[in-house]
């Protein structure tokens, strides 16, 4: 939709977020499900998955794809946790079905903890992150607040962990999107028909 190197205006942005968020809606319930199975076997799969230590997910909303089989198979040392809004930056909370959630600003749901119970970003082996769009060179499309890109900017300067990965339908895919100074790329991009992990130039 976009050349690599002819950046985005803001105005563009929001037109290009209301058309994939509306492509993710309009998937089918049955599509819905399949892609679901077919993404957690994918992050399961992925080289770098972990077999011990946190994991974060999201809770799904507005079309976002569901991660609730990846969580249910994940290894018996994996500790899934959900994000939290804390300050300016999201922290992490491990969460199981059942524990109790409270809605924060935006309407969605987060694990009912207190602070001290809440874990650093940098505490975390894997983070698989909604987004709204993405390219084959892992550049993500998010909502716009830059939760993610706040608190993960520490991975400019480090290597991995935590991994990235973004979870997403094949209908959120772009031709490619431009960088901005402050984007933190993914490592991987996992969709209902392939793992995407893009090549990364030597530091």
């Amino acid at each position: 939709m976009t050349g690599a190197e002819t950046p985005l205006l803001p105005e563009d942005r929001a037109a290009l977020r209301r058309e994939l968020r509306r492509r993710r809606r309009d998937i089918p319930a049955a599509e819905r499900i399949a892609a679901a199975e077919k993404v957690a076997e994918r992050l399961l799969a992925l080289p770098f998955a972990p077999k011990t230590g946190y994991v974060a997910g999201y809770w799904a909303m507005d079309g976002e794809i569901a991660l609730h089989v990846w969580q249910l198979r994940l290894p018996k040392d994996v500790v899934y946790c959900l994000p939290v809004l804390h300050g300016e930056h999201l922290r992490f909370a491990p969460w199981r079905p059942g524990d109790p959630l409270v809605s924060n600003r935006y309407g969605i749901p987060e694990p009912d903890l207190s602070s001290d119970s809440l874990l650093e970003a940098a505490a975390l082996s894997l983070v698989v992150a909604p987004l709204v769009g993405f390219d084959e060179r892992g550049r993500r499309l998010g909502m716009g607040a830059g939760w993610y890109d706040r608190s993960f900017a520490f991975r400019h300067e480090r290597a991995a962990p935590p991994w990235l990965v973004g979870a997403a339908f094949d209908a959120q895919r772009i031709d490619a999107l431009d960088a901005q100074a402050w984007d933190v790329p993914l490592d991987a991009v996992c969709t209902e028909t392939e793992a995407l992990i893009p090549a990364r130039k030597p530091a």
